[in-house]
């Protein structure tokens, strides 16, 4: 049993769809509009800091070096997978925080809270290896964080041209 099957025409030239009125009434007025056309948007803001070591991806290369870590270390058992879990942890960290670094001494944009929390993080290590008591930790803590947040918004304040944020 044969099928038949229709064929189209092909059409000769571009096709155009047909306009309805008020479509073409809008194009004729854009036309006739002598308002120069919109330039390309520039930045708001200025462009990122550069990394030292130029267009080199170090930063998403070392996230993507903590991620495999992160996962491999869960479907690892024992002492191994606990260290790469830490490792994939403390890389992220690492990248995440140079990232913080260079976009706020540059004046880019504020990471006041993570840098200060960064700091306060440090401070309770230390107490916890010196084997502090609880309450100088936490104490010794939120003062590293206060002292850090008020020191890092000054400094953003200075590098951004008296900005608080941005």
């Amino acid at each position: 049993m044969a099928t038949s099957r229709r064929s189209r025409k092909r059409r000769a030239g571009e096709y155009r769809a047909p306009v309805t009125r008020r479509e073409s009434r809008e194009s004729r007025a854009r036309a006739s509009d002598p308002s120069p056309q919109a330039a390309p948007r520039r930045p708001d803001r200025p462009e990122r800091p550069p990394a030292p070591w130029g267009s080199f991806p170090l930063v998403e290369i070392v996230i993507l070096v903590a991620l495999a870590l992160l996962l491999i270390g869960f479907f690892i058992s024992g002492t191994r997978g606990t260290v790469m879990i830490l490792a994939g942890v403390s890389l992220a960290s690492l990248a995440g925080l140079e990232l913080v670094l260079r976009e706020h001494f540059a004046g880019y944009r504020s990471h006041t809270s993570v840098l200060a929390g960064s700091l306060a993080v440090v401070v309770l290590g230390v107490g916890f290896w010196f084997a502090w008591p609880p309450a100088i930790q936490i104490g010794a803590g939120v003062a590293a964080f206060a002292a850090g947040f008020y020191l890092f918004r000054e400094l953003f304040k200075r590098r951004s041209g008296g900005l608080g944020f941005r």
